[in-house]
């Protein structure tokens, strides 16, 4: 008689299904990748079933293992909602709260947010993954996210996480000596502009608005980024005019390093938000979270 499948075999399961990611779900239960997929072998050995499709670059679920993860992820669901019923019974939120949030998002506002949340609950423990691209944060296991209001799909609870944001244009000042200062967003066109590419692959489109008229302007240039941070170090060096979130570009404008230009086409915009899913049982974690974010605002 084979051994049976037991909750820790599924909790290694679900670690796999959820990430798609070998590497990710080992740091998730602390073990090595080769572990995990010894593990994950014995699994299917005992199902007889194979519940993944794997390559050395993808993993992907088999039909089986997609029915198994319909299946098995709201059970267990409902078992992390059983036990974090029972941290009304303790003095303070424990446990590990898991956060998905854009590089930038994360340097402008969520790190000093989260450092002073974590001295008020110091037994609990924060994980901020850095990610650009959106993901589904049910079955990513995350339990926040941080993102522009705009971004956040309808289905989510989203609360401000910080003041108003603003975004301007900055290059080096030889560069616009060069280049010439543009005195409106369309003589942006034909000057090397350093570009935006989002995970999905979408190239962005700089916005501006004066005056209640609103533009999206179409850069072009020899450089394109998919990071805030690297298009601002490449205007530093003189790449281009780059757009970028105020707050990141001042210091290098109030020390001369780099000068904004169109100021009055940059106006502030709604901030960034904590956003997370509806659910019957909020961990307690994400809880106290939420509740010291509201707090912060008042």
């Amino acid at each position: 008689m084979k051994p049976r499948v037991t909750p820790s075999d599924l909790a290694v399961f679900l670690s796999i299904a959820r990430h798609l990611s070998f590497s990710r779900a080992a740091v998730e239960l602390g073990l090595t990748p080769s572990a995990l997929s010894h593990a994950l072998r014995g699994i299917e050995e005992r199902l007889d079933l194979r519940l993944f499709n794997r390559t050395t670059r993808s993993v992907a679920l088999t039909e089986a293992g997609e029915r198994l993860f319909a299946r098995v992820d709201p059970a267990f669901r409902d078992i992390d909602d059983a036990l974090e019923d029972l941290n009304d019974f303790r003095g303070k939120p424990v446990g590990t709260l898991r956060i998905t949030s854009g590089r930038a998002s994360t340097q402008i506002v969520l790190l000093p947010v989260v450092a002073a949340f974590l001295q008020a609950y110091p037994e609990v423990k924060v994980e901020i993954v850095d990610n650009d691209a959106f993901v589904d944060m049910v079955s990513s296991g995350f339990d926040a996210g941080v993102r522009f209001g705009e971004r956040i799909e309808a289905d989510m609870i989203a609360i401000p996480l910080g003041p108003y944001q603003r975004s301007i244009v900055v290059a080096t000042p030889a560069f616009i000596k060069q280049h010439g200062k543009p005195k409106h967003p369309k003589d942006l066109l034909g000057l090397p502009c350093i570009r935006h590419r989002f995970p999905s692959g979408v190239v962005y489109r700089w916005e501006f608005e004066r005056g209640g008229v609103k533009l999206e302007t179409d850069v072009t240039g020899p450089l394109t980024l998919t990071d805030v941070g690297l298009m601002l170090d490449a205007a530093l060096h003189g790449a281009g005019f780059a757009y970028a979130f105020e707050q990141m570009a001042a210091p290098y404008v109030e020390a001369g390093y780099l000068q904004a230009v169109l100021d009055d086409w940059c106006p502030h915009y709604p901030g960034l938000y904590l956003y997370y899913p509806s659910r019957r049982q909020m961990p307690a974690a994400l809880k106290a979270f939420v509740e010291f974010v509201q707090a912060l605002r008042k």
